[in-house]
């Protein structure tokens, strides 16, 4: 079967939810990746076979297929297609297996893949309103009645589950925004990032002068002034649980795109391969615990790639909830040091449909950074999914 590789990766910086990118178009927010990432490869726009990108809540300025509107707001061949990808939170990763697998199977030699949200302009769960995907369904009740499907009982649910308490969440939490106020200033993130520019109609940022157009180069997520006290005075989102907006990934605005290669294409446009993709695979689990299906999915895929979890040099682990991860850690036996040492969503946000190509980015920089070989990406996802992604670096 024919290799698929990594040649470039690029994200946008992430945006607060009414911070610096909320005014921009999200099909402008992805042309800006997918241009950036072009112009790092040195490809021919023209020679890219498809546009694979994620993205949730497909609503308003996120209709209409978005991986071709970005395509064609960068001002690229208009015979360039574009198809547009949903698998909840996995979106942007699950963008880039579906580019992988065009390329492992011959029919596509040069796809740029990622993911694109907008949080500010369209509200989480928006395409859900207002009766919900499973309201109404007589199969979906016969089989789980009509119990509660609400990502924050999940994430209270397997607190209690795995008995972690409200202060083990919030000391992974000062972690995480430790990570990546250490990332930020140690300029970690450089590479990666392609700053915007801002007209100024957009949202202007802290970091513009009178009269001259705002610039967004920096993650705006986390919060120099977190501490342990301030933390364990929120009070839960669910009156019962410990998870508190600490403890969460904040909403965001963002984009990323990774370019995914054939060893033919490599040959014919002169490009050096980054990483090879060793591993993709989805798995299900409990739609209704939901956020719990990595655990099982991280073995079976350690296992299908002929691996161990100590092999793996560095894993990127959603934090779309303090507790996600840590149940994960306690069941797959992860070195915490090599989990998320940048920070995750819970300081760095997370643009639901971008957030799994951005982490690709961060991951495979994060390994060049290091020196390390095999890199691993894991989110969960809405309907009790998981997307495993195990990266070698070339």
């Amino acid at each position: 079967m024919e290799p698929a590789y990594l040649v470039a990766a690029v994200r946008s910086p992430v945006g607060k939810r009414g911070g610096a990118l909320s005014g921009v178009h999200p099909a402008d927010l992805a042309a800006h990746v997918i241009t950036a990432l072009l112009g790092r490869a040195g490809v021919d726009p023209a020679a890219v076979d498809d546009v694979v990108l994620g993205c949730v809540d497909t609503l308003g300025p996120q209709s209409g297929d978005i991986a071709r509107t970005s395509w064609l707001a960068a001002g690229l061949p208009e015979h360039v297609p574009g198809v547009t990808v949903d698998r909840q939170c996995g979106s942007g990763q699950q963008a880039v297996h579906f580019a992988a697998q065009a390329v492992m199977s011959g029919t596509a030699d040069l796809v740029v893949a990622g993911g694109v949200q907008s949080m500010s302009q369209v509200p989480i769960g928006s395409a859900m309103a207002p009766a919900g995907p499973y309201r109404g369904s007589h199969g979906w009740a016969a089989r789980y009645g009509e119990q509660e499907v609400d990502q924050f009982r999940s994430a209270d649910d397997i607190a209690a589950k795995w008995s972690l308490t409200r202060a083990e969440l919030e000391e992974w939490a000062l972690i995480s925004h430790r990570r990546a106020i250490q990332a930020i200033d140690e300029g970690r993130f450089r590479a990666e990032t392609a700053p915007l520019t801002l007209s100024n109609t957009m949202t202007a940022t802290a970091t513009a002068r009178p009269g001259q157009p705002a610039t967004c180069s920096a993650d705006e997520g986390p919060r120099r002034d977190t501490t342990a006290a301030r933390m364990a005075g929120l009070t839960p989102l669910r009156p019962s649980g410990v998870i508190t907006a600490a403890t969460s990934s904040q909403l965001a605005d963002g984009a990323a795109a990774l370019l995914v290669a054939s060893g033919r294409a490599l040959r014919e446009h002169g490009l050096r391969p980054r990483a090879v993709i060793r591993h993709l695979s989805a798995r299900g689990g409990d739609p209704v615990l939901m956020l719990t299906a990595p655990i099982e999915a991280t073995p079976r895929a350690l296992a299908r790639a002929g691996l161990r979890v100590g092999d793996i040099d560095r894993f990127e682990v959603n934090e779309a909830f303090a507790s996600v991860v840590l149940a994960w850690l306690r069941e797959t036996g992860a070195d915490p040091s090599r989990v998320n040492v940048n920070g995750g969503a819970i300081a760095l946000g997370h643009p639901l449909g971008a957030t799994g190509a951005r982490l690709l980015t961060s991951l495979l920089h994060e390994l060049e950074r290091c020196g390390g070989r095999y890199g691993l990406l894991t989110m969960c996802e809405g309907g009790g999914q998981a997307n495993v992604t195990i990266i070698e670096r070339a």
